[in-house]
């Protein structure tokens, strides 16, 4: 499939990290989201039920990642796309990308971030092994 539902540069305040300071401060991060989503019938029918609205992804990105404390953007990462796939069943996969510009890096560089994919066959086979 080749249609997508995007939504660049969410900009949320949270407390994610290793170092203590991450903790008590914390910082803004950038959330990039593409979710895999066959269009067909929204480009046709021009109904807002055909499609995933950018609302309810923004709220379900948000509430996740702002939820609890993570140590690692991994692990949120990884959050908000298993809240994506199990609110939007239409979602097939979901492509999350956390920016963390102000990483206590001692470098200079304008960001570090990771970036995940997840489809409905990984999240079924995270789930069957969590079962086992």
């Amino acid at each position: 499939m080749s249609d997508f539902v995007y939504v660049t540069g969410l900009a949320l305040h949270a407390f994610h990290g290793v170092m203590e300071h991450e903790a008590t401060v914390g910082q803004t991060f950038y959330i990039d989201l593409v979710l895999d989503i066959d269009l067909t019938e929204a480009s046709h029918s021009d109904k807002i039920a055909d499609t995933v609205g950018y609302d309810q992804v923004v709220d379900v990105a948000s509430r996740t990642f702002c939820a609890q404390r993570y140590r690692l953007v991994e692990a949120a990462a990884g959050a908000i796309a298993n809240a994506v796939l199990t609110t939007f069943p239409a979602v097939t996969s979901v492509r999350v990308t956390v920016h963390k510009p102000h990483a206590p890096v001692a470098a200079t560089f304008s960001d570090v971030g990771v970036t995940i994919v997840r489809s409905r066959q990984s999240q079924d086979r995270n789930q069957d092994r969590n079962n086992a």
